[in-house]
């Protein structure tokens, strides 16, 4: 391999290992400005858009560690990586994808592990992270909310049964614990 491939197979394979997460799609029938209009979706999220050679893909994959996926890199290939989550960036490709009819993902790796196409729109239905980890704090946080209601249910019973037995006997009520 020629010098100036090594250097863009390193490069890219460096790409691939500091990015949690890997997404590739397929850029057919897509004009420069949609390209770009992805791109820009994408950039908040923490997601930069790559056009790369499927050889040169497939030679980086192999060099981080990835999984043997070569029968499916055919075509226009990009890949997609970022800093963040995945979640966003696959609700971003949704959306795009639904708006404008292309850029269909191939396939995709979180952590090095292989997602189907159905796994990608999974991911792009949850919620953003922030939403599923106050969803777990509220859940793990229930049942001592619970246990202190019910420790407190015998002493506010207490107080509700003097308070009325105070006002039915006509004197003015105490006040209540």
């Amino acid at each position: 391999m020629r010098p100036e491939k090594a250097s863009i197979v390193s490069d890219l394979a460096d790409k691939l290992k500091q990015s949690p997460f890997v997404l590739v799609t397929d850029y057919q029938h897509m004009k420069v400005a949609d390209f770009t209009e992805l791109r820009n979706r994408l950039a908040p999220a923490g997601a930069e858009m790559h056009v790369v050679k499927n050889n040169f893909l497939k030679r980086a994959m192999a060099d981080s560690g990835f999984p043997e996926v070569g029968g499916q890199l055919v075509g226009q290939t990009a890949i997609v990586t970022g800093e963040k989550d995945v979640a966003p960036v696959a609700k971003i490709f949704k959306t795009f994808a639904t708006e404008f009819k292309i850029a269909a993902l191939k396939l995709g790796f979180v952590d090095r592990a292989v997602l189907s196409t159905a796994d990608l729109e999974t991911l792009a239905e949850l919620p953003p992270r922030e939403i599923l980890l106050a969803q777990l704090l509220g859940l793990l946080l229930s049942p001592a909310t619970k246990l202190v209601r019910l420790f407190n249910e015998p002493a506010s019973a207490l107080a509700r049964l003097l308070n009325a037995k105070a006002q039915k006997e006509g004197k003015p009520a105490e006040a209540s614990a």
